[in-house]
């Protein structure tokens, strides 16, 4: 079998990324098909590897130079403008060099958006970054989280409750769940049952608790069975997760989705950027500035990702 190769950047130099990449390659060594080559500031990984006794592994590994980080913004748990740059370039390295055909998938580290922003970067997620560097436009990219036993794709992210209301239509809700259904096919599910939370309690009780539902997603939803889809709902979130009879949701609103899924699968959950030209995924977590630089994070969320985008999972 001919491996997977993946792009892999650090995310946040000074959060947790670069020694969770070194402990997921290290883990990932004795597993054949899947090559990996990591884009980020070398002297940062250098740092990781004394923190986490991987030296020797850092030595074998295929690192190309991104994002540098000037040596007086290198401070592990320092959330900086330097830091918040150096993320975004060396994830835009990757996703470049996926788009010339080198990689087959990009992997990226936990990024800090607060760094981000003090960079003056515009930036809602991986998803936006990844439409950016594609040349789509940004609502044509979403973001798909797998952990715990579920899929769940976000019709939309990081934005406030109104005005994410406002972009929630019936396009947009059919646009996210066939993303979801390509990305379900990817990894293996060639057919899959489909279930739409409802946007407010019991997808509105019937317009009771107001017309959203009837209005945006309803009509979503016929649409998306008119395609030969296998499609449940609207209905309340926590009833179509107490049944836990299907293999994808789509949910409205960003704590819809994450709730559940970093409930399950606490730390260990993948986020795939979905819908673009380029298959991107991230860990479900941050860059938990708390402990960066002590050498204790678990890299169990980078390996799943790593595993499901290289087809070992």
């Amino acid at each position: 079998m001919t491996p997977r190769r993946i792009a892999l950047s650090v995310g946040d130099p000074n959060g947790i990324g670069p020694e969770i990449v070194l402990r997921a390659l290290d883990a990932l060594a004795a597993e054949p098909g899947l090559r990996v080559t990591v884009f980020g500031p070398p002297a940062v990984l250098e740092r990781a590897a004394a923190v986490t006794g991987l030296a020797r592994r850092l030595a074998t590994l295929e690192v190309r130079p991104a994002g540098e980080l000037p040596a007086h913004a290198q401070r592990p748990g320092e959330i900086s403008a330097e830091a918040g740059a150096s993320a975004v370039a060396a994830a835009t390295a990757a996703i470049e060099a996926c788009r010339r055909g080198e990689f087959d998938a990009v992997v990226a580290g936990p990024h800090h958006e607060t760094a981000i922003a003090r960079a003056g970067i515009p930036f809602s997620g991986y998803p936006s970054l990844l439409a950016r560097v594609c040349g789509q436009p940004e609502d044509s990219v979403f973001l798909l989280l797998v952990g715990g036993g579920l899929r769940i794709v976000h019709v939309t992210l990081h934005e406030s409750v109104p005005r994410a209301l406002e972009r929630i239509g019936p396009q947009r809700v059919v646009d996210a769940t066939q993303a979801g259904v390509r990305a379900c096919r990817l990894l293996g599910v060639q057919h899959p049952r489909i279930a739409l939370f409802g946007i407010n309690p019991h997808a509105s009780e019937g317009g009771l608790f107001g017309p959203e539902d009837g209005e945006r997603v309803v009509p979503a939803a016929d649409r998306l069975r008119a395609q030969g889809l296998d499609v449940t709902g609207p209905l309340g979130a926590d009833v179509l997760l107490a049944d836990r009879r299907h293999d994808l949701y789509v949910a409205m609103l960003h704590d819809q989705g994450h709730i559940p899924v970093k409930l399950l699968a606490p730390q260990g959950a993948s986020a795939i950027s979905i819908g673009a030209e380029v298959l991107l995924a991230s860990t479900g977590h941050g860059s938990a500035m708390d402990i960066a630089g002590r050498g204790s994070a678990r890299p169990d969320a980078l390996l799943r990702s790593l595993r499901l985008l290289g087809g070992l999972a």
